[in-house]
């Protein structure tokens, strides 16, 4: 099951401060980077002439001299960084200094604000605030921006981001985690929050973080995450769904199943929307399995896992009721791996109409291990390429229906994806 997991980033952005190593340990560290790569990457023959004409043998060569020959350890990981950047992949990733500072505040704990953060421009606002949440009683509202979080200038976090990844949508998703790993902590305390709020005017919360509701589920090297799903309706006759990742099976599939059933079987729901927005994946075998509840054809594929001695076809098995009505997926940028997998799987077979923005275009399966000097290497495992013969890697989901967020929007207690959503399914002829 390894192989399968999809996370993006966040299978490590929230991972312990790392205690400095000793010099000696880079070396070991470069190597044990480049082997890796050398040993595990799923087309060999890539490695044979990449992009800058040289193969992966002499970047060996020519980055180990460097690497030899670097000022400090900082310099050394920056040109590591540099060499798996060669590889033109996501995915592939060295995990310290300053972005793990960015990323991975030390306060990092149990409790949550209960704040969604979203992108917008070059402004970080609240998405939405989650009922019961330390935010929702501190009353915090959608649309504000987020100024300060505790000691962190928010702008000058996203500033940051943006120089180390000038990719709008990477960014999008780094940036969420950042600011979600500062609005967590030790459940009990407070984090002092500095708002706009609605009226242009400075607001300073107390924010209470709380154990957010769910079951907690472990997964390589991620702490304890809790697994939330929300089941709501949005109008009458149709159903809604969102969860925040792709891990626990039985728990994830249970709560999908039943809220499927109340859609079949001869019950009144005229569409059905999966909100997978900032979700940052899992495993990829759970998007097949939800396929296969809208899905009645057997033969079906969202697409094919690709490793260096292993072909995974993601096969879709039809459930005895499925859902036949209108499908909506709602993504964006800091959806990531199977978000993609999923959404763009189901868009290229034709079954669901996306809605939103781009998403992060990460969605590689990759392992996240230890390296000598301490540091956490990220590295791809697989290559996916979807059934209609897209790759999602640098490219995303591109959405059928492009929605931007506002923050006149959100401040008027409106959600414009997902009312696209609702509008769609609202104009589809009934059976």
């Amino acid at each position: 099951m390894r192989l399968l997991l999809g996370l993006g980033l966040a299978s490590f952005l929230f991972s312990p401060s790392l205690r400095a190593q000793p010099d000696r340990d880079t070396l070991d560290s470069f190597e044990k980077v480049w082997q890796t790569v050398q040993s595990r990457y799923w087309q060999p023959t890539h490695l044979d002439r990449l992009a800058n004409g040289q193969s992966w043998r002499q970047i060996h060569d020519a980055y180990r001299a460097k690497v030899e020959h670097a000022a400090d350890n900082s310099e050394a990981r920056r040109l590591m960084s540099e060499m798996l950047g060669l590889l033109g992949q996501s995915h592939f990733a060295i995990i310290s200094g300053q972005l793990e500072d960015d990323l991975a505040p030390s306060s990092f704990g149990d409790g949550t604000a209960g704040i969604e953060p979203v992108l917008v421009g070059s402004a970080v606002l609240v998405m939405r605030v989650e009922p019961q949440s330390g935010a929702a009683q501190a009353l915090v509202k959608p649309g504000w921006e987020i100024l300060r979080i505790g000691g962190t200038d928010v702008p000058a976090l996203a500033q940051r981001l943006l120089e180390k990844d000038p990719s709008v949508k990477q960014r999008n998703l780094l940036l969420r985690w950042g600011v979600l790993g500062r609005l967590s902590g030790p459940s009990g305390t407070t984090v002092r929050v500095e708002f706009v709020d609605g009226a242009g005017q400075k607001v300073i919360k107390q924010v209470p973080l709380k154990d957010p509701p769910g079951t907690r589920v472990r997964f390589g090297f991620m702490p304890p995450t809790p697994l939330t799903f929300r089941v709501a309706r949005p109008r009458p006759d149709i159903q809604y769904v969102r969860f925040n990742i792709f891990l626990d099976p039985p728990g994830l599939m249970g709560k999908f199943e039943d809220a499927v059933k109340t859609c079949t079987g001869g019950k009144s729901c005229r569409g059905f929307i999966i909100d997978l927005r900032g979700n940052p994946g899992g495993l990829a075998i759970l998007a097949s399995g939800m396929a296969g509840f809208f899905i009645d054809q057997p033969d079906t594929k969202l697409g094919t896992l690709y490793q260096r001695e292993v072909t995974l076809k993601l096969v879709v098995n039809p459930r005895v009721d499925t859902f036949s009505g209108p499908l909506a997926v709602l993504v964006d940028g800091a959806s990531v791996s199977t978000s993609e997998i999923m959404a763009g799987g189901l868009q290229d077979l034709k079954r669901a109409r996306i809605f939103g923005s781009r998403t992060a275009g990460a969605a590689l399966p990759s392992n996240v291990e230890r390296l000598p000097n301490g540091d956490l290497f990220q590295y791809a495992v697989a290559n996916y390429i979807s059934e209609g013969g897209q790759t999602l890697e640098g490219r995303g989901v591109i959405p059928d229906q492009e929605v931007g967020v506002s923050r006149a929007a959100l401040l008027a207690g409106q959600d414009p994806v997902l009312e696209a959503a609702i509008n769609w399914i609202g104009a589809q002829p009934r059976p």
